[in-house]
């Protein structure tokens, strides 16, 4: 079995640079989220395949980072990654509806949510680099 020790680490850190640098992207090009939004509510295969990704990452970070671990970090990412399995499921499932409610807070809101990725993922990226 290979040693896990340091999974939480490099799930917090990657974690935190795909975060943190989405929300640059989105910082430097208002609106790309919502049209990545818009192209996924139109595409059947899209929804498909960003739901099987998400699920299969999500799996992913479960398995990496046990809940019943003495390391608060380990058992944080389990949550994100138990999360990102029912997300993916609910994208699956019922992309019409769950997309449509995502599509319609990027509007205006754009800005906050690019705000709140780059925060997200600098305090990610810091938990991770501290956990080394």
């Amino acid at each position: 079995m290979p040693d896990l020790s340091l999974a939480p680490a490099w799930t917090a850190l990657f974690l935190g640079l795909f975060a943190f640098f989405a929300g640059i992207g989105e910082l430097r090009k208002p609106g790309h989220w919502h049209t990545l939004i818009q192209e996924i509510v139109a595409s059947p295969a899209l929804q498909l395949a960003t739901g099987l990704l998400e699920l299969f990452l999500g799996a992913v970070i479960y398995i990496a980072n046990p809940w019943a671990s003495p390391d608060w970090l380990s058992s944080a990412l389990s949550v994100v990654g138990g999360l990102m399995c029912i997300e993916a499921l609910m994208v699956i499932a019922f992309s019409d509806v769950y997309m449509a409610f995502w599509v319609r807070r990027f509007g205006p809101l754009s800005k906050l949510w690019s705000w709140c990725s780059v925060v997200i993922g600098l305090a990610l990226i810091a938990v991770g680099l501290l956990h080394f």
